[in-house]
């Protein structure tokens, strides 16, 4: 296994070579944690078997290289780069949309951003700013309580069992939520999920309380294995999705937001006043592309099965815009 050489001069402070050869100031608790993350790394690249291997083990020129060594389908190379979400971002907005069968998508820097944003969305047209989350979840986790002290929404909890939570527990939540949001899989739990009807039955309570339903799928796109069904039917199930493109399809990085066209524009919108309209993108963009032909087979855009939808025709009109809701 390769090993970092340490070359300290003697003293606690000093440098030591990473895997590249290249020097690190080691002194301090930065400088040795950059040096522990480094050895790390070259023990990964050095394991014969992993669990997984990402981008986050590739050095800056085999990034680079890769880029133009695995090109996306239909990629131009003389194609014009992207000016603030334009070209090649749009296409990857059409594909995704296309892959889960949603109406729009828009591309995000990061799926903290992603999400807070559908939340605030949804709160703005529900009315109602009490968001139904596991404690366990990525957004109460991870996200510094972005969603409540940025956007100014409130939580509820329906269960703290490290499981998802069930219909029961939905429809006994004693306060009128206005969005339900489900991390799947739940990763601080284990990355479990539930069964396809308990995720359905869970839906379906969401819909009895008037509320709408927002899916953390950074992991989406393997847990179509778990449920036996496509991408398009598990999205189905919900009123927007969020999807990451740096873990499953190792990406650089960036994530989609998909749903009703009319909440997506809106999204685009606050996406902005976030300050995610980056000036270029097109690095992310790419590997985001190639990712979704290397490891995203591709499914019908319509339900082979039926999924919950009671919501009548006026309120889905008087929060998304649209006058039916096609799955």
């Amino acid at each position: 296994m390769a090993e970092s050489a340490r070359d300290d001069g003697g003293d606690d402070g000093g440098t030591e070579r990473d895997g590249s050869g290249a020097e690190r100031d080691t002194s301090g608790a930065e400088g040795a944690e950059r040096a522990a993350r480094d050895r790390r790394r070259t023990a990964w690249r050095a394991s014969e078997r992993t669990l997984a291997r990402g981008a986050a083990e590739a050095r800056i020129g085999e990034g680079l290289a890769r880029l133009t060594a695995e090109p996306p389908a239909g990629y131009d190379p003389d194609a014009w780069v992207d000016l603030y979400g334009d070209g090649i971002v749009e296409e990857l907005e059409r594909r995704v949309a296309g892959v889960l069968g949603t109406e729009s998508a828009a591309f995000f820097p990061t799926g903290t951003m992603a999400q807070q944003i559908a939340l605030r969305c949804w709160a703005g047209r529900t009315g109602n700013p009490l968001v139904a989350v596991h404690p366990l979840a990525h957004l109460e986790v991870h996200e510094r309580d972005a969603y409540l002290t940025v956007s100014g929404l409130r939580a509820v909890r329906p269960t703290t069992e490290p499981r998802l939570p069930t219909a029961e527990e939905i429809r006994d939540l004693d306060e009128p939520f206005g969005t339900l949001a489900l991390e799947l899989p739940l990763r601080d739990a284990g990355f479990v999920l539930p069964s396809w009807d308990e995720l359905v039955a869970v839906v379906e309570a969401a819909r009895e309380r008037d509320a709408v339903v927002h899916f953390d799928g950074a992991r989406l796109w393997e847990s179509t294995v778990h449920f036996g069904r496509t991408l398009p039917e598990i999205a189905a199930l919900a009123d927007t999705v969020y999807v990451s493109f740096y873990k499953s399809l190792d990406g650089i990085s960036g994530a989609a937001l998909a749903g009703p066209e009319s909440l997506i524009a809106e999204a685009k919108a606050w996406r902005h006043r976030y300050g995610g309209t980056l000036f270029q993108q097109w690095p992310a963009v790419l590997s985001a592309l190639a990712g979704l032909d290397r490891e995203v087979r591709p499914a019908a855009t319509c339900c082979s099965r039926p999924v919950p939808g009671p919501r009548s025709t006026r309120s889905w009109t008087r929060w998304t815009g649209s006058t039916t809701r096609r799955i």
